[in-house]
């Protein structure tokens, strides 16, 4: 092959590539390109109940497994009642994700309906010491005995709402790792890995809170959920829940309860959630001189397992806000 010599110098290289590159040895395939593999097809179903057990299962399967959340966003889950299509995501999963402490009140019947022999559960908050009463402050008045509603929510085997509390949220994080694990081995590395970033990040939540609201020792708030107390344990903090559940409307009970409570413990503000629209609790806070802040209880959102960070980091700012 003739060259001409101007172009020689330029093209010899381009001309030379193919070649150097059909001469390469292939590079043998590392386990971890092969782990990568079988997660661009999971065969592993995983149904978590709601939001917050779908994030910290999603945070750690990754793509590695399909994940699906049962109680739709928003949806109130004390109040839940399963759905013929709940029964039958738990009749074809392999595993399913719960809560746990007495949460999830439909689940019990809905896995019987379901008859799937082979499910495994991952009971998330398995180990932690669960709150006994409503709150370390006073004991809430649960508002559905007040409206006529069909479920007691007193929470027989503790609060549940555990995975507010960064540092819990840490543990069911890594006890849903070491169920996923059990359950699908092949994809141990890659759940380690996949909940030891995300614990860090939970971590450096925590010091988040620690560091920025030790500065508010004992600062007391009332809510109309009993949703908070790990937070109010955790960081030194004083929980008043006037209502167990969140409710549409107040009875005359639970506002003179909310004045009594101002009163009795210095409040200094009221919390509402974004899911619950009540006029009552503004004019009220007008009323008391109460600022009137919304927290969140990461029932509602996207499934983005970002989103829980975020959302917590919110809560902080709104905590921060009123305590000042």
């Amino acid at each position: 092959m003739v060259i001409p010599k101007l172009l020689s110098r330029s093209l010899i290289p381009l001309l030379l590539l193919p070649m150097a590159i059909a001469c390469r040895e292939p590079v043998a395939e590392t386990e971890t390109d092969t782990q990568l593999a079988v997660s661009d097809t999971p065969s592993v179903n995983v149904v978590a109940t709601f939001l917050p057990m779908y994030w910290f299962t999603r945070a750690v399967t990754g793509d590695s497994a399909q994940v699906q959340v049962l109680i739709p966003p928003g949806s109130d889950v004390h109040e839940y009642q399963a759905r013929p299509a709940d029964v039958q995501a738990i009749a074809t999963a392999n595993i399913l994700v719960k809560n746990g402490i007495g949460l999830e009140e439909f689940l019990e019947n809905t896995i019987t309906n379901a008859n799937n022999p082979n499910l495994q559960e991952i009971n998330a908050s398995a180990g932690i010491q669960p709150v006994e009463d409503n709150t370390p402050v006073v004991k809430a008045v649960d508002s559905s005995h007040d409206h006529d509603h069909d479920h007691d929510h007193d929470h027989a085997e503790g609060n549940p709402h555990v995975w507010l509390d960064p540092v819990f949220a840490q543990q069911q994080v890594a006890t849903i790792r070491d169920g996923l694990i059990a359950a699908d081995p092949a994809n141990q590395a890659i759940y380690e890995a996949n909940a030891a970033a995300y614990i860090q990040q939970l971590e450096q939540l925590d010091q988040e809170f620690q560091q920025t609201l030790s500065q508010y020792p004992n600062c007391t708030f009332i809510t109309f959920h009993d949703a908070y107390p790990y937070i109010a344990d955790r960081y030194n903090l004083q929980q008043v829940a006037v209502v167990s559940v969140p409710d549409a409307s107040l009875s005359p009970q639970d506002l003179q309860k909310t004045v009594q409570a101002v009163q009795q413990y210095q409040a200094k503000a009221l919390f509402s959630e974004p899911e619950v629209e009540n006029r009552v609790l503004k004019t009220l806070a007008t009323d008391l001189n109460l600022p009137l802040y919304e927290i969140d209880s990461l029932e509602s959102g996207p499934l983005d397992p970002q989103h829980y960070l975020t959302a917590m980091r919110g809560n902080l700012e709104t905590i921060v806000n009123a305590c000042r």
